[in-house]
């Protein structure tokens, strides 16, 4: 049973962020348990734990719902990679072998066929940034924080999906590569403001224009 709470659970919260559930979508414990093929216990155990998490709220007489993306909420989550990725740069240019820095050249192109392939990829470049800098816990919270910043992504990628959305963000992922494979820590978290700085002004005009602000 532990097995199936478990994996319904991780089921409907990768389906909340990357969108496949869309922010503000209700959740019926029923459709969610026919879907999965399991009873209705699984599901109101993952209800309870990505109520915990912040990604599910409860509707008064409704059941629950995916808890919308607010402005305030983005902007609390950009701030966060502002301070979380500029210290993982710094410190990885200092720590990271030559192995480990010449490693980045895989992420020097990416798939861009769709807006899931390429948020995927953007989350592991960053993830793989944070674990550069052999801080364990430094790491984890990263990884953490670029799930939840997955959401804001694909929104973001979804509204720009016709001006080459994933252009930009790529030219600066190979500065940060470039900067490091310099040992430049400094150079590289000047990257990363500017390409968060971008981010957060494609988040917040893509929020503006979709119904999804809490």
């Amino acid at each position: 049973m532990k097995l199936v709470r478990n994996r319904v659970y991780e089921l409907v919260r990768r389906e909340i962020l990357s969108c496949s559930i869309m922010p503000g979508a209700e959740l019926r414990e029923a459709d969610l348990a026919g879907r999965f093929g399991v009873s209705k216990s699984p599901v109101r155990d993952a209800m309870q734990k990505l109520e915990l998490e912040g990604l599910v709220e409860i509707e008064p007489r409704r059941g629950h719902r995916v808890r919308p993306i607010s402005v305030s909420d983005a902007e609390d989550v950009l701030e966060m990679r502002f301070i979380l990725e500029t210290a993982c740069v710094r410190k990885a240019a200092l720590v990271a072998s030559d192995e480990e820095l010449g490693d980045l050249d895989r992420y020097r192109d990416a798939d861009s066929s769709s807006n899931a392939v390429f948020t995927e990829y953007n989350r592991t470049f960053h993830n793989r940034l944070a674990m550069l800098s052999r801080n364990r816990r430094l790491a984890e919270e990263t990884a953490r924080l670029m799930e939840l910043y997955e959401r804001l992504c694909m929104i973001s990628l979804a509204a720009i999906a016709d001006r080459g959305g994933s252009e930009g963000p790529l030219r600066d992922h190979n500065e940060i590569i470039d900067a490091l494979q310099a040992r430049n820590g400094n150079a590289a978290a000047r990257v990363v403001r500017r390409h968060i700085g971008k981010s957060q002004a494609q988040i917040l005009r893509a929020l503006e224009s979709r119904p999804i602000v809490a």
